[in-house]
């Protein structure tokens, strides 16, 4: 029979373990009709909530039911049983909402049915998941909004489209032209105009992203300086030139290849084994050295080749860094081809197999890794560390590798607390968590930690179980915040996606209509991000968000939206207008400002904001000489400034039905001049320093 003295004990262990584990804990009596009264609550369930003791034991009349919210009863009752463990496991823990002292909180919660001198009781924790609950929530909001927003655009695109019909079969060719020139200038984009491999752009937007199984090499020409310097450029461009064919002749068209430097080529070749990646890279060396150089047929190529395997763990960054040290220890050698394929031993083997996340054990006592060790590593591969310099040399090594760094704060060399400002230098601490782990108990040391970024701090000596659940725990909450990342980033590069694509459709029926060509909203954005560009490098006079430099190019083809609501006869006149026509024609500045204004979401949306300015102002003039409002100097926002003097300067180099191109130095000319009416002093300087940039531009995309 249980004396006093051992229920004691027992309450005074549960106690114990209810204050150290990381959730708040708590347990209730198995009394339904009573809303299961609280036996024990724990000082972090009490944190959680942001209840006192007293306050709390007062209110709720220690009722576990009166926290829960009357909607998630059901999650909140929610516990394993030996009925329902199986189902339990496989649904996975509860999520609702309990009463705090500020509102009700969203928490995840484990709970169990336990037996205790013959009484039912149900013990669990709690974790506070509200910031997750509360973004997630963010996130769906903002989606409603935008598919309130499309499903407007949309009503408005069919209402205009219906007054198009006569114009459809030549909206649909333009349509086509800009597309196919779209192909192609994309086409451009990624590709390298000398071999027409893809380029260093293509590997930074595209293939750093991609994963293995993969063979990745590097491959650099030999002496090409000494090529270049002997025979001249052309000679270097031709040798470019026919390594390219070389390797291209070896390689499938699954296979990448990308000129990633000057001289060298990066070569990805999805799914090759590894045994076959040596004889492949020795094909494309022999066939280099076979090739010969169009009109220097005495020039032989060669090239010193450093390649290796991307496994499904290894980041192409990491791969690529190895395959280079590969490639300089070739070019020690000259004209060789220096392989290496991880994974052939087989501790490497069994490890990939695994496929365990790998924690790092800092500590300067063998000792204290090799309990650590047993501790976890029945589910972790352990990297080890004796001090915080041999630390830092192996998460560089390991970069990408690690889930967890377990850090003793007193070591030789590099002590903890340096360990964490190396980390936090390098930005490492923000994709890799760190538990400290010391004898170190003092508020000082504990407070140091977590200011320097650690996501727990255990004291030693410790409970075993204790370590390994916060280390598993950590790791998943991290795996977690990076999932919700990836989703958040998708989900805002979707949204901006759509909103390019809607401001785009809308801009180009407006030139339509108005007989324009579908550059001119093309080149107004680029103008507009050049001077703008320009302006933010060498003067801090307007205050310009990082959002506003986004969305002043964007809404910038949302300039003339108002010229939907003007007489196409006078839009398309070939001759001058009279007073009477022109004085029609400048109201589509307000009727553009009034159409963006009336929209439902126009209060919420800066996008719309900007788009209202820009539309409504960018007729003004810094003499106050514009319309419609004749706003003088700074009164016109900095975004229909910037916009107005892109509007002139492609107006000037654009022909039109009633009248001819000027050229780029001609346009640039009248606009100092004042010819064009006066613009800011600050944005003719820009204009002045981006000329020859503008005009290498606007080339490209022409």
């Amino acid at each position: 029979m249980e004396t006093d003295e051992t229920i004691k004990k027992g309450f005074l262990r549960l106690e114990r373990y209810a204050q150290n584990i990381p959730g708040g804990f708590h347990c209730c009596a198995e009394d339904p009709e009573n809303g299961y009264p609280f036996a024990y609550i724990s000082d972090r369930f009490l944190e959680i909530l942001g209840w006192e003791r007293e306050e709390f034991a007062a209110k709720f009349d220690n009722r576990y039911t009166a926290l829960v919210h009357p909607d998630d009863m059901a999650d909140g009752l929610r516990y394993r049983n030996a009925e329902n463990s199986a189902t339990y496991a496989q649904e996975g823990d509860s999520i609702f909402r309990m009463l705090g002292k500020n509102g009700y909180r969203w928490v995840s919660s484990a709970a169990n049915r336990v037996e205790w001198r013959g009484d039912g009781y149900i013990v669990g924790t709690i974790t506070d998941i509200t910031p997750y609950m509360e973004l997630r929530e963010k996130l769906e909001q903002q989606n409603r909004t935008q598919r309130e927003a499309l499903e407007t655009a949309n009503h408005n695109l069919l209402r205009m489209m219906q007054q198009m019909e006569e114009q459809k079969a030549q909206f649909a060719q333009t349509t086509a032209r800009s597309m196919e020139k779209e192909k192609r200038y994309r086409q451009r984009l990624n590709h390298d105009a000398l071999t027409g491999t893809y380029n260093r752009r293509f590997y930074e937007e595209v293939v750093r992203n991609n994963l293995g199984p993969a063979g990745i090499a590097l491959m650099d020409i030999d002496d090409f300086k000494i090529c270049n310097d002997t025979y001249g450029h052309y000679a270097g461009d031709m040798a470019l030139k026919t390594a390219t064919k070389a390797i291209q002749s070896c390689i499938r068209e699954s296979d990448l290849l990308i000129r990633y430097g000057g001289d060298e080529f990066l070569l990805v070749l999805p799914g090759i084994p590894g045994d076959f990646l040596q004889t492949k890279l020795e094909q494309i060396h022999t066939a280099a050295q076979m090739a010969s150089v169009p009109g220097y047929s005495h020039f032989r190529i060669s090239l010193s080749i450093g390649g290796t395997i991307q496994s499904i763990t290894d980041t192409m960054e990491s791969i690529v860094r190895r395959a280079d040290r590969l490639m300089y220890q070739a070019k020690g050698r000259k004209n060789a081809v220096m392989v290496e394929v991880p994974g052939h031993n087989l501790a490497a083997l069994e490890k990939l197999l695994q496929n365990k996340p790998q924690i790092l054990l800092v500590d300067d006592s063998a000792m204290n890794r090799m309990i650590l060790t047993e501790i976890l590593g029945d589910s972790y591969h352990i990297l080890e560390a004796e001090n915080g310099r041999d630390c830092m040399e192996k998460l560089q090594a390991e970069t990408g590798n690690i889930a967890l760094v377990l850090l003793d704060i007193n070591m030789p060399v590099m002590d903890g607390f340096e360990v964490l400002k190396a980390m936090n230098a390098n930005h490492t601490i923000e994709d890799i968590p760190v538990i400290m782990i010391s004898s170190e108990d003092s508020d000082a040391a504990i407070r140091k930690s977590y200011e320097l970024g650690a996501s727990d701090y255990v004291n030693r000596p410790f409970d075993a179980r204790i370590v390994y659940r916060r280390v598993t725990n950590t790791i998943k909450l991290y795996a977690k915040q990076r999932r919700l990342v990836q989703m958040v980033s998708e989900q805002i590069r979707a949204r901006e996606n759509n909103t390019d694509t809607l401001v785009g459709v809308l801009s180009h029926i407006v030139e339509f209509r108005n007989g324009e060509s579908g550059a001119h909203v093309r080149h107004i954005r680029i103008i507009t991000e050049l001077l703008l560009r320009r302006l933010l490098e060498f003067s801090s006079r307007y205050s310009i968000t990082a959002e506003q430099q986004d969305m002043i190019p964007l809404a910038s083809a949302l300039h003339d939206i108002g010229k939907i609501g003007i007489d196409e006869k006078i839009l398309n006149k070939p001759g001058r207008l009279t007073p009477e026509e022109f004085e029609v024609m400048k109201t589509h500045s307000m009727l553009g400002a009034k159409m963006l204004h009336d929209l439902d979401n126009f209060a919420e949306q800066p996008l719309l904001q900007t788009a209202y300015e820009i539309a409504r102002w960018h007729h003004e003039r810094w003499d106050g000489r514009g319309y419609p409002d004749g706003l003088k100097g700074d009164e016109i926002p900095i975004s229909a400034q910037l916009v107005s003097l892109a509007d002139v300067y492609d107006a000037l180099t654009s022909e039109r039905c009633y009248k001819k191109a000027f050229s780029h130095e001609k346009a640039v000319q009248m606009i100092l001049n004042g010819e064009c009416g006066a613009f800011n002093p600050l944005l003719l300087q820009c204009l002045t320093d981006i000329q020859a940039d503008l005009k290498e531009e606007l080339q490209q995309h022409n």
